[in-house]
């Protein structure tokens, strides 16, 4: 890598680990809800019947299988989702979002996008955000 490459590149890597820990910390203390109860409400959200297979739901997540459990089980205490077995296939599990759900994540949705202005647009040239956003969309889709 050239200097300028390496100086991006070392950035981008504070900046992985620095703002999901962040990011955690403002809907926290604004909502209540960490950052992995709130990727589940918006990836079952954005699903056909609001429901997904926990594996997929643990992907989507990017949690392990295990973690996924424990922060389903958590939720399902509280009302936010519904857990249960998988009609097609007893192996695997389902998790769907309640109305309730729905309305903890439409509470909690100005507060993560605040936090990811304050935290990140609000800092970036606006002149210079359709390209940055292309060029991330390129990265993303070869990563995906």
């Amino acid at each position: 890598m050239n200097p300028v490459e390496e100086r991006f590149w070392r950035a981008l890597m504070r900046v992985m680990v620095a703002l999901p820990k962040a990011l955690d910390d403002d809907l926290l203390k604004a909502t209540g809800l960490t950052m992995s109860e709130y990727a589940v409400l918006v990836h079952l959200s954005e699903v056909a019947d609001r429901e997904m297979r926990m594996t997929d739901l643990a992907a989507a997540t990017a949690l392990s299988v295990s973690r996924i459990s424990r922060v389903v089980n958590a939720m399902q205490a509280r009302g936010w989702v519904e857990k249960r077995r998988d009609v097609h296939d007893a192996r695997g599990s389902m998790a769907s979002l309640t109305d309730e759900g729905r309305r903890r994540l439409s509470a909690a949705y100005p507060t993560n996008l605040a936090s990811a202005r304050k935290r990140v647009v609000d800092h970036l040239d606006k002149n210079s955000m359709a390209a940055l956003a292309e060029q991330f969309e390129t990265v993303a889709a070869r990563l995906d």
